[in-house]
């Protein structure tokens, strides 16, 4: 693999930057703000000229100059239509990131950031000659790439369809990395990926299309340990009403108060391992966590009639001994469980920044109204 690829990851306070030349990782950094920094802004979006500064300042510090950049890499934020796949960042995709038009999260500054960088390479190698392509920036896996099945789509009511918001980049990853490690000289294999962290997501893939998934950001899949997950209909719909809290309130309960935050006041599955053997409370509810996710790999295995090569385990609550044994124990009827702990979403970008260098990704180019793909695609995607 040739060339230098700087990928960008913005999270709620951090900044995750990884700068790669010739496929080696040669800078890692997690940039964060501090809380009186985040509270001088009413929202993520107004962060962009912050952010893109502390990445600025740390590549200059480091050694790193703007003529040491091929490619910039980003992870995609909340955009739709969409399938997965890498898309060069237009000024569609910049319109509906920053105005939040299909959802407000940091996720959405990835993109700009990475943009803005990338033509100010650009502009560098003209002032000074240098030869050679545009420096362009491209995004990887958007969370909203929606390819799932018609059917998949349907929900209990017309207003309430179902939608895809999941791990997108880190899940198809694994399933990339699960294929060379098994000698895989194509995306022949059905899998179910289970990304585990502050937010869950389980998803299906069938020859490289990820073809179900749960809404991780909405309300929809297995609890976590700071989500509520799924919720029975009527005490949700009491709490909205009988509660006396805001809209903005009751998402925040079951988006970042509810799952472990609201049983034990912490996010932290170590801790709770810990308090596990002292407090049998704990220890029921960390058996429950593993079981809502195995339920939920079960369910997608329906999909496609049990016809399931391999159940992939992922993200930070991969390296949980514990609920990894669980799971598997739950699940291996259905097909052979790996596990693959952690996120890697910057090598993730990496990896497609190489690809996109060698000539051998499908450049997708956003459009904020329709989905440019071909028909049979268009077929089973709804936007």
């Amino acid at each position: 693999m040739k060339g230098k690829v700087l990928a960008i990851n913005t999270g709620s306070t951090s900044t995750k930057v990884g700068y790669y030349v010739d496929g080696n990782a040669v800078l890692v950094r997690n940039l964060e703000l501090s809380a009186q920094e985040v509270l001088r802004f009413d929202s993520v979006l107004e962060q962009g000229d912050l952010r893109r500064g502390i990445v600025m300042d740390f590549l200059r510090e480091a050694g790193v100059g703007l003529g040491d950049i091929d490619i910039v890499m980003a992870r995609g934020g909340l955009f739709a239509p969409a399938v997965t796949g890498v898309y060069s960042v237009n000024a569609d995709m910049r319109e509906v990131l920053l105005s939040g038009r299909d959802g407000i999260h940091p996720c959405n500054l990835s993109a700009v950031i990475a943009d803005d960088i990338a033509t100010e390479v650009t502009a560098f190698r003209r002032e000074r000659g240098i030869g050679g392509p545009a420096c362009m920036a491209y995004v990887a896996d958007p969370p909203m790439a929606d390819e799932m099945l018609p059917e998949c789509h349907i929900g209990g009511l017309p207003d309430f369809p179902r939608r895809a918001f999941f791990h997108a980049l880190n899940s198809r990853a694994v399933v990339r990395r699960y294929l060379r490690e098994h000698g895989h000289t194509s995306n022949d294999v059905t899998a179910i990926v289970a990304h585990m962290g502050g937010g869950i997501t389980v998803t299906l893939h069938r020859n490289g299309k990820v073809i179900d998934t749960n809404n991780g950001l909405g309300g929809d899949g297995p609890f976590t340990p700071e989500r509520a997950g799924s919720c029975p209909a009527f005490p949700l719909i009491e709490m909205c009403f009988r509660s006396g809290l805001s809209e903005r309130e009751v998402k925040h309960r079951v988006l970042g108060r509810g799952g472990a935050v609201a049983f034990f006041g912490t996010n932290d599955l170590r801790e709770l391992e810990r308090r596990a053997a002292a407090d049998p409370k704990v220890d029921t509810w960390l058996d429950a966590f593993g079981l809502n996710v195995a339920k939920y790999i079960a369910s997608l295995a329906t999909t496609v009639d049990g016809k399931v090569d391999v159940i992939l385990l992922t993200g930070g609550i991969a390296k949980d001994s514990r609920i990894v044994s669980d799971i598997r124990r739950r699940t291996a009827f259905i097909a052979p469980v790996e596990a693959y702990p952690g996120e890697n979403e910057l090598d993730s970008l990496a990896e497609n920044g190489y690809l996109i260098l060698a000539g051998e990704a499908k450049i997708h180019r956003y459009d904020k109204n329709r989905l440019l793909e071909d028909e049979e695609t268009v077929k089973v995607i709804r936007s």
